[in-house]
């Protein structure tokens, strides 16, 4: 148990002090009273489907994912995308032009970009050749306006997971907020880290509708963390952040988990094939990582030009050669069968 970790000795003075906007929903809370007449919120009052607002706190979402996660619905915020609950946490805790955050190249790009975004100094450390944390390396970094560091695990693009003792190791001696994006969790042999909440005060889990519950389109995030730093993101949120139509999408969508669950699995079938594939058949790919994601990183002898044979093949990827310790590096979504059939002829016709 960490106990060393003060949430109030890193929130922002002028977060302290603000007074959290109160909708008419927030107000007034059982806005699915049927014998309630509402005149409260200004809104149109002929019946549409989509008059009324949506419910702030995501009330039956949060239930279902409640369940689902077990975890308990005060230790859940819901985001606008994973990004919205990134930028919500770099608003509450970093002063700008003055705190750091910590990032591990290559990772995904949007840290830096809202560190840029909020005025934050990002202090970068490279993943080891393996894309493991740097642990020594990490906490040199460290000073007292270190707020976040960000952990990606399973990483992207490197699709492994991180070390859980080395994980561990940084949650035990930095001081400041531990993000953890878990967007590809459900992809991974390893455990999810929110059953580790209670013990490290200072974690903060992030997690998406987007990769394995297949609701990119409706962009959903979400944020796992102590009940006093919801409480904060959710005093800065926008009022109503998530709409009626992204929420009952996701609520019916979360409703059928085992169609979720057989998704998961033939995707990690799909996976293992096409690194077997990709491995045996292809003699420019001189490296296929492992990945508890759901993509593949290859290293090829080319990947510009690899790259832009697969276009001219009708098959788009993603080339990540200009990324730290990612030279010639490709990364290969996991498509259905179909799909990776074609991916897996075009790349042995541009042999």
């Amino acid at each position: 148990m960490k106990t060393d970790f003060n949430i109030n000795s890193i929130i922002r003075d002028n977060i302290k002090k603000l007074k959290p906007y109160s909708s008419a929903r927030d107000e007034y809370k059982d806005a699915s009273a049927f014998n309630m007449i509402f005149l409260d919120a200004n809104e149109n009052p002929f019946e549409n489907g989509v008059n009324r607002y949506p419910d702030p706190q995501q009330n039956l979402v949060k239930d279902e994912l409640s369940k689902i996660k077990e975890i308990p619905k005060e230790n859940i915020l819901l985001g606008n995308g994973s990004d919205e609950v990134l930028d919500l946490i770099f608003r509450a805790f970093c002063e700008p032009y003055k705190d750091n955050i910590i990032t591990l190249p290559p990772t995904y790009g949007m840290y830096g970009v809202l560190a840029d975004l909020n005025a934050i100094e990002n202090r970068q450390v490279l993943l080891s050749n393996q894309f493991q944390p740097k642990t020594d390396e990490i906490l040199a970094k460290v000073d007292s306006n270190s707020k976040i560091l960000f952990l990606c695990s399973p990483n992207n693009p490197s699709g492994n997971s991180f070390s859980k003792e080395k994980v561990e190791y940084l949650l035990d001696r930095f001081n400041g907020l531990v993000v953890l994006d878990e967007a590809y969790i459900d992809f991974s042999t390893q455990k999810s880290w929110l059953a580790k909440l209670e013990k490290y005060p200072n974690l903060i889990i992030t997690q998406t509708l987007s990769k394995a519950y297949g609701m990119a389109g409706i962009r959903l995030g979400i944020c796992y963390a102590s009940k006093e730093i919801i409480q904060i993101l959710n005093n800065i949120k926008p009022p109503y952040n998530i709409n009626s139509l992204t929420q009952q999408k996701a609520l019916n969508r979360l409703q059928n988990y085992s169609e979720i669950s057989n998704e998961i699995s033939q995707i990690i079938s799909e996976r293992k094939r096409l690194k077997k594939e990709l491995e045996c058949c292809v003699n420019y790919i001189e490296k296929v990582y492992e990945s508890d994601a759901n993509f593949l990183l290859i290293k090829v002898d080319d990947a510009n030009k690899r790259y832009q044979e697969l276009i001219e093949y009708g098959v788009v990827i993603r080339n990540r050669t200009t990324q730290p310790l990612c030279e010639n590096c490709l990364r290969i979504s996991v498509g259905i069968c179909e799909e990776n059939q074609v991916l897996i002829r075009a790349l042995k016709a541009i042999q």
